[in-house]
């Protein structure tokens, strides 16, 4: 998030246009596509723990070095789209981890409000990289940014280590690791990717992730350029101050509605349209000539509402596919950040020839509502790799 916070004062001082800012955000999608299977293959194998901590010790290291290399030579707007690629490898591996942990240790009645407590932390991060932002760009500069998050990025690898990696926990979890990965072992990914369920869900996830992105990376300068004497506290911090309870409570109402009886495909759909089909009505409100009042409460409500994604198709992999969840959803997420680079960077390209936010707006809506369609009719929540491995068996 300090990229696209960073992104206004960093193209001042470079001299960067619209389509070179899109370039430099989108060269982390790049990065991000190539280590979700990995990522999420490594973690199913030898323990998402292990990947987060060395992950999150590299990240934090090229963060805090980014300014510095800014200073090697001239070439910046180079520099800055190899550091931002590189950045996106080590952070690949990071949700494809999380969902192995999950789908081998959380039972499915308490999937979604997990996924989505972990997403929060996601939107924590934001609201604090938006609020450190507010505070230090005019005092400190861009610079302290990639600092002070670097550092704090370390100090959690740290923490990770410490808890995770010492004493008994993770031999007391290897047991149910090598029941997944025997499974693993003898599922047929192209008998999977011909269930509609699955590729249902990964198309969603890539409209889903698309559209996240964007408005992740281009909200700011939206702000900036539309209401250019607007507090930057204001727009950088409430959508993502609303995203936290969002998230917790789009995560509990799922939980609560699978754990009542409801058939939990129903509950994934459902939540799904808050995510992908209500958010798309306050983002298209965006389209007209606006306040900045409303500006900001139609964002906060999108990117709010956005968040039920969580109890939707993000934790679909689980219900889908356990034996496998952290691989397919390294696919899914490598998909999602490969259709968002490309619509970060088309974006870009829109703001600069049409000079019109509305064109991207519309193209985020239209983004949306194909997604949601394709989940509705084709998506499901029965475990489909079972079947897959017993037809397989029988063959």
């Amino acid at each position: 998030m300090i990229m696209p916070v960073c992104a206004v004062s960093m193209a001042a001082t470079f001299n960067w246009s619209k389509i070179d800012s899109g370039l430099v955000l989108g060269a982390f999608f790049w990065g991000y596509c190539f280590t979700q299977i990995l990522g999420g293959h490594a973690s199913d194998k030898v323990g998402g723990e292990r990947v987060l901590a060395i992950s999150a010790a590299s990240w934090a290291l090229i963060t805090a070095g980014t300014p510095l290399l800014t200073h090697l030579g001239s070439h910046t707007l180079a520099v800055m789209t190899v550091a931002r690629f590189l950045m996106g490898l080590l952070q690949g591996v990071f949700f494809p981890s999380l969902a192995s942990l999950c789908s081998q240790r959380v039972v499915e009645g308490e999937r979604g409000f997990l996924m989505s407590t972990m997403h929060s932390g996601s939107h924590l991060g934001t609201l604090l990289a938006g609020g450190m932002g507010s505070l230090m760009l005019d005092r400190y500069g861009w610079e302290s940014m990639f600092y002070s998050t670097g550092f704090l990025a370390g100090l959690w690898a740290l923490i990770v280590w410490q808890c995770f990696l010492k004493g008994d926990v993770t031999s007391k979890q290897m047991e149910t690791r090598k029941k997944s990965q025997w499974s693993l072992s003898r599922t047929h990914w192209l008998s999977l990717f011909k269930k509609p369920p699955v590729w249902a869900m990964v198309i969603t996830h890539m409209c889903m992730c698309s559209t996240s992105y964007t408005i992740l990376s281009w909200s700011p300068t939206y702000f900036k350029e539309s209401f250019p004497h607007a507090s930057e506290g204001v727009y950088n911090i409430i959508p993502w101050l609303i995203a936290i309870p969002s998230a917790l409570g789009g995560g509990y109402v799922s939980d609560f509605l699978i754990n009542q009886g409801y058939d939990v495909t129903s509950v994934r759909k459902i939540m799904q349209f808050f995510a992908m089909g209500l958010s798309s009505m306050f983002i298209m409100a965006l389209c007209g000539t606006i306040s900045f009042h409303s500006a900001v409460i139609f964002i906060s409500a999108a990117v709010g509402v956005s968040t039920f994604t969580s109890g939707g198709v993000s934790v679909n992999v689980q219900d889908l596919t356990p034996s496998c969840a952290g691989a397919l959803y390294g696919f899914m997420n490598m998909m999602g950040a490969l259709m968002g680079l490309v619509l970060v960077s088309v974006s870009g390209y829109l703001i600069e020839v049409t000079l019109s936010w509305a064109t991207v707006f519309s193209v985020i809506t239209l983004v949306n509502v194909t997604g949601l369609g394709i989940f509705i009719v084709f998506g499901d929540a029965r475990r489909v790799d079972l079947e897959v491995y017993s037809q397989e068996t029988v063959l």
